[in-house]
C-alpha cells in the first residue's frame, strides 16, 4: 500500500525527490502506461471544484506535492506530513540526468509555437545524448489529435511530457493514455517548457529554498495577484478542515 496523504480530497504520495525519480525509473521498464502529476494549492482548489479533475488525480499512478503550501498544509493536519517538496520541473530534469542510461525517449507536447522545439534544443544541450524524438506545440485542434497521437506512436517515445496547462493537460492525458503504444509514462508538466526554453526564467536558488517561488513570480509578474489570491484561500480550506476533525 503505498503511503498517501490526503490533502482536500487529493491524494498526494508521500514521497522524496528520490522516491519519485525512483518511481518513474520503474514505471518505464514495466508494461502499463503510468501517469505523474504534479498540483499545487491552485490545482487542487481546482480539483476541488471539478469533479473530474479530482478523479483524475485520484486514479493517478504518482501525484507529488510541486507547491510548498501542499506541504504546509500536511503539516498543519492532523496525521502524517508529506516528507518534502517535489517541484515538477526538477522532477523532469532529474529524469534527464539519468535519460542515457535508462534509454528514455521523450516527446514534448504543448506551449506555445516553436517552445517546445527550442526546449528540445536546450535539453539536448544540457544532457548529451538525450532523447527527444518528438515534439509539438498546444496550439492544435481538436480534430488534429489523431494525428498527433500517430507521430508520438511513431516516434517511439516512452515518457510522454504534457504542456497544456490545468485542468487540459490532465484530461487530455486521461483521455488518450490509451492510445498510446510505446508511451509508459504521461507528466502534466505545466508551463515546464517555457523554462526548459529559457522563454521563463525559474525564481532564484535562495528563493526555492525558502519555498517562496510563488512571491518571485509575483514581483516579476504583478498581473499574477489574482491567480496567486487562491493561496490564502487554500489555507483557510486547509484550517478549516482541521478544525472539523
Amino acid at each position: 500500500m503505498q503511503d498517501k496523504i490526503n490533502i482536500l480530497g487529493v491524494p498526494i504520495d508521500n514521497v522524496t525527490m528520490d522516491e519519485a525519480i525512483m518511481r518513474i525509473s520503474q514505471f518505464v521498464a514495466s508494461a502499463q502506461t503510468h501517469t505523474v502529476f504534479t498540483p499545487n494549492p491552485e490545482i487542487i482548489m481546482l480539483a476541488k471544484e471539478n469533479e473530474r479533475l479530482m478523479g483524475i488525480l485520484k486514479n493517478a499512478s504518482l501525484v507529488v506535492p510541486d507547491g510548498i503550501g501542499v506541504v504546509i498544509a500536511s503539516k498543519i493536519q492532523k496525521g502524517s506530513t508529506l516528507k518534502e517538496r517535489v517541484a515538477g520541473y526538477d522532477l523532469v530534469q532529474n529524469t534527464m540526468k539519468q535519460a542515457v542510461g535508462k534509454g528514455y525517449k521523450y516527446y514534448f507536447l504543448g506551449s506555445k509555437p516553436e517552445v517546445a522545439k527550442e526546449a528540445a534544443k536546450q535539453m539536448t544541450a544540457t544532457y548529451p545524448g538525450l532523447q527527444v524524438v518528438g515534439v509539438r506545440d498546444g496550439y492544435f485542434k481538436p480534430e488534429e489529435t489523431l494525428e498527433i497521437i500517430e507521430e508520438i506512436n511513431k516516434s517511439k517515445a516512452n515518457i510522454l511530457l504534457v504542456a497544456l496547462g490545468a485542468p487540459k493537460q490532465e484530461v487530455w492525458i486521461d483521455e488518450h493514455k490509451h492510445l498510446l503504444k510505446h508511451v509508459k509514462v504521461l507528466i502534466g508538466v505545466g508551463g515546464s517548457l517555457d523554462v526548459m526554453a529559457g522563454v521563463a526564467k525559474r525564481a532564484p536558488l535562495i528563493f526555492q529554498k525558502a519555498g517562496l517561488e510563488w512571491f518571485y513570480r509575483l514581483i516579476m509578474q504583478p498581473t499574477r495577484i489574482t491567480r496567486m489570491m487562491v493561496l490564502p484561500r487554500f489555507m483557510r480550506h486547509i484550517i478549516f478542515c482541521k478544525k472539523q476533525t
